[in-house]
This record gives C-alpha cells, sequence and structure tokens, in this order.
C-alpha cells in the first residue's frame, strides 16, 4: 500500500473530524441540529471526490471493516486504515480543541461534540436504545457506500449518495446519541471532553463495527456477485 494512501485516510478523517464536530462545538448555537447534519454531509462529500481516488475515501473503521468484510480489500491494508483513522480522528479532535481554548466561555470538559446515552442524550435514550440505533445509523452508511461503489475507491457520483446518506443519519441521530456512526469521530472528541464521554466510549466503538459488518453480510444478499463467465475453450 502506498503511503500517500495511508496519508489521506489519516488527512481526510482529521478535517472530518475539525470540521463536522466543529460545527456542533463551535457552531451549534447558530446553525442547529439541520446544520450540523448538513455540515457532516458537505465535509463527507467534498472529501470524497477529493480523496476517494486515491483511498477510497473510508475515513470511518466501520467502512473499512465493512469493506473488509466485503472481501474488497485485505486485512494488511484494514489494520493500516484503522490505525491512521483513528490518529486522524484525535489529531482533528486536538486542533478543533485548541481552536475551541481561544473562544472566551466556551466549555469543552464533559461535552466537546462528544457522543453519549442516558443523561447525555437530547432524549435520555437509554444504553439499548443507543447501541441499536447506531447500529441501525451505521448501517445505512455502510450498505449505502458498498451498494454505490464497485471496488474500494469512491470515484465519479459515488460521493454524493453517501453524504446525502451521512446528513440524513445525522438528521436522525443527532438528538439520540449525538451520532457516532464512526469510531475514529467518536474516540478524538471523548478523550478531551474526559469524564462520561470516556466511560460511554465502549459503546460507539462497538455498535458502529457491528453495523459495518452487518451491512456488509446483507450487501453479499442484496447484490451478490456474479459468477465467472466460464471462458471458450480455444484448440
Amino acid at each position: 500500500m502506498q503511503t500517500r494512501t495511508a496519508v489521506s485516510e489519516f488527512l481526510g478523517t482529521l478535517l472530518l473530524v475539525f470540521f463536522g464536530v466543529g460545527s456542533a462545538v463551535l457552531g451549534a448555537e447558530y446553525i442547529g441540529t439541520v446544520g450540523i447534519a448538513l455540515s457532516f454531509g458537505f465535509v463527507l462529500l467534498a472529501l470524497a471526490y477529493a480523496l476517494g481516488p486515491i483511498s477510497g475515501c473510508h475515513l470511518n473503521p466501520a467502512v473499512t471493516l465493512g469493506m473488509l468484510t466485503a472481501r474488497r480489500i485485505d486485512a494488511r491494508t484494514a489494520v493500516t486504515y484503522w490505525i491512521v483513522q483513528l490518529v486522524g480522528g484525535i489529531a482533528g479532535a486536538a486542533l478543533l480543541f485548541l481552536l475551541a481554548k481561544q473562544v472566551p466561555g466556551l466549555k469543552t470538559s464533559g461535552e466537546f461534540g462528544s457522543n453519549g446515552y442516558g443523561d447525555r442524550s437530547d432524549v435520555h435514550l437509554n444504553m439499548g436504545g443507543a447501541f441499536l440505533a447506531e447500529v441501525m445509523l451505521t448501517f445505512l452508511l455502510v450498505f449505502v457506500v458498498l451498494a454505490v461503489t464497485h471496488k474500494v475507491a469512491v470515484i465519479g457520483f459515488d460521493g454524493l449518495p453517501i453524504g446525502i446518506a451521512l446528513a440524513v443519519i445525522h438528521l436522525v441521530g443527532i438528538p439520540l446519541t449525538g451520532t457516532s456512526v464512526n469510531p475514529a469521530r467518536s474516540l478524538g472528541p471523548a478523550l478531551f471532553a474526559g469524564g462520561a464521554a470516556l466511560s460511554q466510549l465502549w459503546l460507539f466503538l462497538v455498535a458502529p463495527l457491528a453495523g459495518g459488518v452487518i451491512a456488509a453480510l446483507v450487501h453479499r444478499l442484496t447484490h451478490p456477485v456474479p459468477a465467472p463467465q466460464p471462458q471458450p475453450v480455444r484448440s
């Protein structure tokens, strides 16, 4: 795997976290839930065109796990992607944290765009409900990614339905859990929020991965790989 592929996944995840989570941390008061949802959708759409031809623009360990389950990438590539995605998510959150500290009176501890359930959910969704929500939300994202891409990369108009799906996912998920669907997106903000954000982090690592695997398995049923056609024997 080329270095530029790993760098693309690192950079893309960094930018997704910085701008997506940043819209919640810095702009929620001004743009609301719809604005945050569109921010996540638009930044992923832009990155799909910018980085899709290089790395596939996964930017999400759950998407990479879905690709691995669907046998579109090998285990070595998947592990490399997971490492750079998680590091990129932390780096993006660190840059956002640095910027947030320059805003007088802005609270970062305990929240900072992190995900949560119970009293950390806008609708007080319990743990079981949060797990189910994250599995289903991630299922939609990974299923759409697998359905619109033919191999590994996001190319052409592939990014449009993926960006739209992520925006819709956030419209539904923000009141429930703050919307993770991406372990790398959840890890970075939780590290800087601390407290309950860290104690609840496990759910937002495990549930999206489960959703990604289920999406890949269902995709095999709805989009079966055609059997190779026998080649004519030439004498």
